[in-house]
């Protein structure tokens, strides 16, 4: 039972393109990579592409995309959010109703159904989900504030696709509504999801800012955004270093060089946007009439937010701040697998002896810990020396990796532990293997 458990890296789906760093990374050239998590991707055999702005995502990437969406759960559930899912397919009338079927220009994909009915892959779902509420005709405030989040698939018709998944025309996002009974419990529900953004983001361990924003076609009164500081990113902050201002540029009226509340000199930095908050008030509520009855029986217009979190731009964006330029650093939480077993190579003096004991060793550990067995990988190529499979590994960003060395010879054995997040390798026997992995968390 214990050997048809292990998962074999000869086995997985991830078609490996490990050539020297930056060979890949010819700028400018018709579909070569234009950033580092792009090639790091490409190379890891993490995405294919299919067309211009659209991928495949093989499974360790949407290994980690679950990881990424369980943090996100436990998030946004911690705040009373509801999960749901919304059509993709989102009928012209109610995009007309809001005003944007036009407003959002050619960037809407736009379709019609065999009765000639208009439709959009939505990029959003505000319209949706307060045509969904406004349905519900007796609801009461005693129902509210509702919380209401999905995450899907979106769709923008990118002028130019670029960056991988940075900037796609298909990405995955995280999106929640919310629909509270004035606006004082509206801006509390805003401070409450922001609060949940920030803590989603220190658990993931990413160097994030938050920074005042436009609005733009969502619309609104208040606007925040979530960035993740990064040469190749398309937004330009202007950051206080005493962390009192952060603004994105478009925002800031007129050349503002010092921080309003110091007067300290702003840096300016570039970003990735990764999340994006709105207070909306009645701009859609109105529009569908999703109302409510009040504690003296009238009826009432609900006050809206809105919440974005870009899944599949978090998960590229992580990789592209956090790696090298050649190795792969995931987010410790969502590491495709936390663990590689590195066993000796074919025809070497520690094979016979060294692979029964990593063996061994891979059913104890995910015996003792079996939280750990879907979350390890054993490199069975071993053909290729421990050199390079070590490398593989490196570059692939697996947090733990186990080594089956010279050393397993001694009495007791004892194997080699590479810890990724500490750089660093410790010489432990098994005992000492199992006790370290006991702290590794697994979503």
């Amino acid at each position: 039972p214990g050997r048809a458990r292990r998962l074999l890296l000869s086995q997985l789906f991830q078609p490996l393109n490990l050539q020297a760093g930056g060979e890949a990374g010819c700028e400018g050239r018709p579909g070569e990579p234009t950033c580092r998590s792009q090639r790091l991707m490409l190379q890891a055999g993490l995405v294919h592409p299919s067309s211009p702005g659209c991928y495949c995502y093989l499974p360790p990437t949407v290994r980690a995309m679950e990881k990424l969406v369980r943090v996100m759960d436990e998030e946004m559930q911690a705040v009373g959010g509801q999960k749901l899912n919304l059509p993709s397919l989102s009928s012209a009338e109610l995009w007309r109703a809001s005003g944007r079927w036009d407003r959002m220009g050619p960037e809407l994909f736009r379709l019609a159904d065999r009765h000639g009915k208009e439709y959009c892959l939505a990029p959003t779902h505000e319209e949706a989900v307060t045509e969904l509420v406004a349905s519900q005709s007796n609801l009461s405030y005693r129902q509210l504030p509702l919380r209401l989040y999905q995450v899907t698939r979106k769709f923008r018709d990118e002028p130019k696709p670029r960056f991988g998944l940075l900037r796609s025309r298909e990405f995955y996002m995280k999106d929640m509504y919310s629909f509270d009974v004035s606006e004082e419990a509206a801006r509390q529900t805003y401070s409450l999801v922001c609060d949940a953004y920030c803590s989603f983001f220190n658990r993931l361990g990413l160097p994030f800012v938050k920074v005042q924003a436009a609005t733009g076609s969502i619309g609104g009164t208040m606007s925040h955004e979530f960035q993740l500081p990064a040469d190749v990113g398309e937004d330009r902050l202007l950051l206080c270093p005493a962390g009192h201002f952060a603004a994105n540029v478009e925002t800031v009226n007129g050349e503002r060089t010092s921080c309003p509340t110091c007067g300290e000199k702003l840096t300016q930095t570039k970003g990735i946007e990764v999340g994006h908050t709105f207070y909306l008030g009645t701009k859609y509520s109105s529009v569908s009439n999703a109302v409510f009855f009040s504690p003296e029986n009238k009826l009432q217009l609900a006050e809206m937010g809105c919440y974005g979190l870009g899944v599949s731009r978090i998960l590229a964006a992580s990789i592209e701040v956090l790696s090298t330029e050649d190795s792969i650093r995931w987010p410790s939480l969502i590491a495709p697998y936390q663990l590689c077993f590195i066993p000796p190579k074919k025809g070497s003096k520690e094979e016979e002896e060294g692979a029964a004991l990593m063996e061994r060793l891979y059913d104890d550990l995910t015996e003792a810990l079996p939280h750990l067995s879907s979350d390890s990988v054993l490199d069975d190529r071993t053909q290729l020396t421990i050199g390079k499979r070590l490398k593989d590994a490196n570059r692939l960003g697996y947090p733990y990796v186990i080594v089956a060395g010279k050393r397993v010879r001694e009495d007791p054995p004892v194997f080699e532990v590479w810890d990724q997040n500490a750089s660093g390798i410790l010489y432990l026997t098994k005992e000492g293997v199992i006790e370290l992995l006991s702290k590794v968390r697994v979503l």
